[in-house]
């Protein structure tokens, strides 16, 4: 049945249209109906817009009301919280691969010895378009990441940050 869902999901519903376009609501049913099935957790009223890539979804949890950008791309262990906002084209990436062997190429090496660190999102977070969250990051509960922020490092509740690499700009 996954395989089924996996096929229709990435075959036909990612490429359904989403808002402004008339019945972008009925559109977005579909994708979650489907999605709520694949993922580790899914909450209420999640919102999956067009061409969002999850790999098969078995290391994504998401809370209610939040919402998976379009062309977002998520990797390895993943937890967003409750009321996540999400541009297009941010990347999320909870694997990362040991290069500490200096004795084989990396493009041999890295292929076996990938490393998963966890990616978590606290609840009502915005994160902006192309963002870059990098493996490890714990980004906390009520924060904004600026459009364009590639994130290295964790920040507490309340933080807005931004930049390359992003760094804390201020509270809220």
């Amino acid at each position: 049945m996954k395989t089924f869902l996996l096929l229709l999901y990435y075959l036909f519903a990612t490429y359904l249209p989403m808002e402004p376009v008339p019945g972008y609501k009925f559109y977005y049913k579909i994708r979650f109906l489907i999605v709520k099935r694949l993922l580790k957790k899914c909450g209420k009223s999640v919102v999956v817009k067009n061409k969002c890539y999850f790999g098969n979804g078995d290391r994504l949890s998401v809370g209610s009301f939040s919402e998976l950008g379009q062309n977002a791309r998520i990797v390895g262990p993943v937890t967003l919280g409750d009321y996540v906002m999400m541009g297009p084209d941010v990347y999320i990436m909870g694997v990362t691969h040991d290069v500490s062997d200096l004795s084989k190429p990396m493009v041999v090496d890295t292929k076996n010895r990938s490393i998963q660190k966890e990616v978590k999102i606290g609840n009502d977070v915005w994160i902006g378009t192309r963002t870059v969250i990098m493996p490890g990051v714990e980004i906390g509960d009520h924060s904004i990441i600026g459009a364009g922020a590639v994130v290295t490092k964790s920040f507490p509740p309340y933080s807005i940050i931004g930049g390359v690499p992003a760094r804390l700009i201020k509270k809220r």
